[in-house]
Protein backbone atom coordinates (compact mmCIF):
# COMPACT_ATOMS: atom_id res chain seq x y z
CA UNK A 1 0.00 0.00 0.00
CA UNK A 2 1.74 3.49 -1.24
CA UNK A 3 1.72 6.50 1.19
CA UNK A 4 -1.24 8.09 -0.82
CA UNK A 5 -3.52 5.33 -0.03
CA UNK A 6 -2.54 5.20 3.82
CA UNK A 7 -3.00 8.71 3.68
CA UNK A 8 -6.39 8.26 2.04
CA UNK A 9 -7.48 5.45 4.47
CA UNK A 10 -6.40 7.51 7.79
CA UNK A 11 -8.88 10.51 6.21
CA UNK A 12 -11.72 8.22 6.40
CA UNK A 13 -11.35 6.44 9.70
CA UNK A 14 -10.93 10.00 11.05
CA UNK A 15 -13.97 10.98 9.20
CA UNK A 16 -15.75 8.39 10.53
CA UNK A 17 -15.14 8.89 14.18
CA UNK A 18 -15.91 12.68 13.39
CA UNK A 19 -18.94 11.56 12.74
CA UNK A 20 -19.68 8.96 15.39
CA UNK A 21 -18.69 11.55 17.78
CA UNK A 22 -21.16 14.27 15.97
CA UNK A 23 -23.70 11.33 16.39
CA UNK A 24 -23.08 10.90 20.08
CA UNK A 25 -23.03 14.21 20.94
CA UNK A 26 -26.26 14.70 19.13
CA UNK A 27 -28.06 11.71 20.38
CA UNK A 28 -26.47 13.19 24.36
CA UNK A 29 -28.25 16.97 23.33
CA UNK A 30 -31.17 15.30 22.63
CA UNK A 31 -31.21 12.83 25.37
CA UNK A 32 -30.25 15.36 27.81
CA UNK A 33 -32.81 18.05 26.19
CA UNK A 34 -35.50 15.34 27.07
CA UNK A 35 -34.26 14.65 30.29
CA UNK A 36 -34.69 18.50 31.11
CA UNK A 37 -37.69 18.47 29.80
CA UNK A 38 -39.51 15.91 31.96
CA UNK A 39 -37.95 17.11 34.83
CA UNK A 40 -39.82 20.51 33.92
CA UNK A 41 -43.12 18.82 33.16
CA UNK A 42 -42.57 16.74 36.38
CA UNK A 43 -41.55 19.85 38.64
CA UNK A 44 -44.64 21.81 37.08
CA UNK A 45 -46.88 19.03 37.76
CA UNK A 46 -45.68 19.01 41.70
CA UNK A 47 -46.10 22.74 41.85
CA UNK A 48 -49.97 22.16 39.95
CA UNK A 49 -50.30 19.63 42.64
CA UNK A 50 -49.29 21.69 45.85
CA UNK A 51 -51.42 24.33 44.22
CA UNK A 52 -54.38 22.15 43.81
CA UNK A 53 -54.16 21.14 47.75
CA UNK A 54 -53.67 24.59 48.63
CA UNK A 55 -56.51 26.05 46.66
CA UNK A 56 -58.48 23.45 48.20
CA UNK A 57 -57.66 24.29 52.02
CA UNK A 58 -58.48 27.56 51.40
CA UNK A 59 -61.57 26.70 49.88
CA UNK A 60 -62.44 24.09 52.80
CA UNK A 61 -61.16 27.09 55.32
CA UNK A 62 -63.48 29.57 53.44
CA UNK A 63 -66.88 27.17 53.63
CA UNK A 64 -65.45 27.02 57.73
CA UNK A 65 -65.92 30.68 58.55
CA UNK A 66 -68.86 30.93 56.08
CA UNK A 67 -70.75 28.33 58.43
CA UNK A 68 -69.76 29.90 61.67
CA UNK A 69 -70.67 33.20 60.39
CA UNK A 70 -73.72 32.05 59.46
CA UNK A 71 -74.24 30.27 62.80
CA UNK A 72 -72.86 33.26 64.75
CA UNK A 73 -75.74 35.44 62.68
CA UNK A 74 -78.70 33.35 62.63
CA UNK A 75 -78.49 31.20 66.24
CA UNK A 76 -76.23 33.26 68.42
CA UNK A 77 -77.21 36.49 67.30
CA UNK A 78 -81.21 35.62 67.96
CA UNK A 79 -80.81 34.56 70.97
CA UNK A 80 -78.93 37.65 72.35
CA UNK A 81 -81.12 39.61 70.29
CA UNK A 82 -83.91 37.93 72.82
CA UNK A 83 -82.24 38.31 75.50
CA UNK A 84 -81.79 42.43 74.93
CA UNK A 85 -85.86 42.35 74.56
CA UNK A 86 -85.97 40.71 77.64
CA UNK A 87 -83.75 42.97 79.59
CA UNK A 88 -85.70 45.73 78.32
CA UNK A 89 -89.01 44.10 79.12
CA UNK A 90 -87.87 43.77 82.85
CA UNK A 91 -88.66 46.13 85.32
CA UNK A 92 -85.02 46.73 86.99
CA UNK A 93 -84.32 50.14 86.53
CA UNK A 94 -81.05 51.39 85.18
CA UNK A 95 -78.96 48.17 86.31
CA UNK A 96 -81.93 46.14 83.58
CA UNK A 97 -81.14 48.96 81.00
CA UNK A 98 -77.28 48.88 81.37
CA UNK A 99 -77.59 44.96 80.95
CA UNK A 100 -79.92 45.55 77.68
CA UNK A 101 -77.19 47.88 76.82
CA UNK A 102 -74.42 45.70 76.70
CA UNK A 103 -76.33 42.68 75.56
CA UNK A 104 -76.86 45.42 72.59
CA UNK A 105 -73.28 45.88 71.88
CA UNK A 106 -72.29 42.12 72.22
CA UNK A 107 -74.88 41.75 69.19
CA UNK A 108 -73.65 44.48 67.23
CA UNK A 109 -70.05 43.42 67.78
CA UNK A 110 -71.31 39.85 67.29
CA UNK A 111 -72.39 40.81 63.82
CA UNK A 112 -69.44 42.84 62.96
CA UNK A 113 -67.63 39.53 63.73
CA UNK A 114 -69.86 37.51 61.27
CA UNK A 115 -69.19 39.70 58.43
CA UNK A 116 -65.54 40.09 58.71
CA UNK A 117 -65.40 36.39 58.75
CA UNK A 118 -68.19 35.73 55.85
CA UNK A 119 -66.41 35.39 52.47
CA UNK A 120 -69.71 36.64 50.55
CA UNK A 121 -69.40 39.87 52.64
CA UNK A 122 -65.26 40.26 51.98
CA UNK A 123 -66.43 39.31 48.04
CA UNK A 124 -68.60 42.40 47.77
CA UNK A 125 -65.66 45.02 48.67
CA UNK A 126 -61.97 46.32 48.47
CA UNK A 127 -58.87 44.96 50.54
CA UNK A 128 -58.70 48.78 52.06
CA UNK A 129 -62.60 48.68 53.29
CA UNK A 130 -62.03 45.38 54.83
CA UNK A 131 -58.97 46.47 56.57
CA UNK A 132 -60.49 49.68 57.67
CA UNK A 133 -63.79 47.53 58.84
CA UNK A 134 -61.42 45.14 61.05
CA UNK A 135 -59.57 48.12 62.46
CA UNK A 136 -62.74 49.93 63.40
CA UNK A 137 -63.79 46.76 65.34
CA UNK A 138 -61.15 45.65 67.10
CA UNK A 139 -61.11 49.40 68.44
CA UNK A 140 -64.41 48.93 69.56
CA UNK A 141 -63.27 46.71 71.31
CA UNK A 142 -60.79 48.37 73.23
CA UNK A 143 -58.55 46.11 73.93
CA UNK A 144 -55.88 47.64 72.07
CA UNK A 145 -55.68 50.92 69.68
CA UNK A 146 -55.73 49.97 65.93
CA UNK A 147 -54.27 52.37 63.50
CA UNK A 148 -54.65 52.22 59.65
CA UNK A 149 -52.92 53.65 57.22
CA UNK A 150 -52.69 54.09 53.26
CA UNK A 151 -49.93 55.38 50.99
CA UNK A 152 -49.93 55.73 47.46
CA UNK A 153 -52.79 55.75 44.63
CA UNK A 154 -54.74 52.32 44.98
CA UNK A 155 -55.26 50.06 42.28
CA UNK A 156 -57.15 47.35 41.03
CA UNK A 157 -56.75 44.04 42.63
CA UNK A 158 -58.20 40.22 41.21
CA UNK A 159 -60.98 40.23 44.27
CA UNK A 160 -59.56 36.64 45.18
CA UNK A 161 -55.75 37.68 45.76
CA UNK A 162 -57.32 40.31 47.67
CA UNK A 163 -59.33 37.85 50.25
CA UNK A 164 -56.37 36.04 50.97
CA UNK A 165 -54.11 38.81 51.36
CA UNK A 166 -57.08 39.96 53.70
CA UNK A 167 -57.09 36.74 55.13
CA UNK A 168 -53.23 36.97 56.16
CA UNK A 169 -53.64 39.87 57.93
CA UNK A 170 -56.66 39.05 59.50
CA UNK A 171 -54.60 35.93 61.21
CA UNK A 172 -52.04 38.29 62.64
CA UNK A 173 -54.37 41.01 63.53
CA UNK A 174 -56.10 38.09 65.67
CA UNK A 175 -52.47 36.29 66.94
CA UNK A 176 -51.82 39.90 68.57
CA UNK A 177 -54.85 39.99 69.87
CA UNK A 178 -54.52 36.96 71.67
CA UNK A 179 -51.07 36.43 72.41
CA UNK A 180 -48.90 39.39 72.02
CA UNK A 181 -50.04 41.75 75.08
CA UNK A 182 -50.02 44.77 72.69
CA UNK A 183 -51.31 47.82 73.27
CA UNK A 184 -51.03 49.44 70.05
CA UNK A 185 -51.57 47.63 66.71
CA UNK A 186 -50.35 49.59 63.50
CA UNK A 187 -51.37 48.48 59.41
CA UNK A 188 -50.14 50.40 56.93
CA UNK A 189 -51.38 49.36 52.83
CA UNK A 190 -48.19 51.22 50.53
CA UNK A 191 -48.92 51.15 46.93
CA UNK A 192 -45.51 51.23 45.15
CA UNK A 193 -45.01 51.30 41.58
CA UNK A 194 -44.38 47.51 40.99
CA UNK A 195 -46.36 46.21 44.24
CA UNK A 196 -48.38 46.34 47.21
CA UNK A 197 -46.71 45.88 50.82
CA UNK A 198 -49.17 45.49 53.96
CA UNK A 199 -47.18 45.94 57.06
CA UNK A 200 -48.54 45.28 60.15
CA UNK A 201 -46.56 46.00 63.18
CA UNK A 202 -47.27 45.68 67.57
CA UNK A 203 -45.84 47.01 70.45
CA UNK A 204 -46.42 43.41 72.07
CA UNK A 205 -44.44 41.17 74.08
CA UNK A 206 -42.68 39.63 71.09
CA UNK A 207 -41.58 36.08 70.64
CA UNK A 208 -37.70 34.25 69.72
CA UNK A 209 -38.48 33.63 65.70
CA UNK A 210 -35.94 31.66 65.35
CA UNK A 211 -37.54 29.24 67.58
CA UNK A 212 -40.59 29.22 66.24
CA UNK A 213 -40.08 29.30 62.51
CA UNK A 214 -37.85 26.29 63.51
CA UNK A 215 -41.43 24.68 64.64
CA UNK A 216 -43.17 26.52 62.13
CA UNK A 217 -45.44 27.38 65.17
CA UNK A 218 -48.61 30.12 63.32
CA UNK A 219 -46.64 30.66 60.03
CA UNK A 220 -47.90 27.53 58.15
CA UNK A 221 -51.23 29.35 57.15
CA UNK A 222 -49.20 32.85 56.62
CA UNK A 223 -46.89 30.79 54.42
CA UNK A 224 -49.14 29.12 52.24
CA UNK A 225 -51.73 31.55 51.48
CA UNK A 226 -49.06 34.53 50.51
CA UNK A 227 -47.47 31.46 48.42
CA UNK A 228 -50.28 30.99 46.66
CA UNK A 229 -51.46 33.81 45.50
CA UNK A 230 -47.37 34.60 44.34
CA UNK A 231 -46.67 37.06 47.59
CA UNK A 232 -43.95 36.89 50.00
CA UNK A 233 -44.66 37.22 53.79
CA UNK A 234 -42.37 37.28 56.72
CA UNK A 235 -43.05 37.25 60.55
CA UNK A 236 -40.53 39.04 62.47
CA UNK A 237 -40.06 39.75 65.98
CA UNK A 238 -37.69 40.21 69.11
CA UNK A 239 -38.62 39.48 72.63
CA UNK A 240 -39.89 42.33 73.91
CA UNK A 241 -40.07 44.74 71.46
CA UNK A 242 -43.31 43.22 69.61
CA UNK A 243 -43.62 41.57 66.50
CA UNK A 244 -44.16 42.81 62.55
CA UNK A 245 -45.45 41.50 59.33
CA UNK A 246 -44.48 42.41 56.26
CA UNK A 247 -46.45 41.36 53.17
CA UNK A 248 -45.64 42.02 49.83
CA UNK A 249 -47.55 41.17 46.50
CA UNK A 250 -46.14 42.04 43.37
CA UNK A 251 -48.57 44.27 40.82
CA UNK A 252 -48.56 43.49 36.95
Amino acid sequence: MDQDTQLLVILVVLLVLFLLAVIIFVLFSVFMKRKNSLLREQIEAEKRYERAIAETQIEIREETLRNISWELHDNIGQLLTLAKIKAQNVEGGEEMLEVAETIGTGLNELRALSKSINPEAINGQSLLKSLENEVARFNRLKFLSADYDVIGDPVAINPKVEIVLFRIVQEFMSNTMKHSKASTLQIRVHFKADALEVTALDDGIGFDSERLLQKGIGLSNIDKRAELIGAHARISSIEGAGTQLKLNYPLD
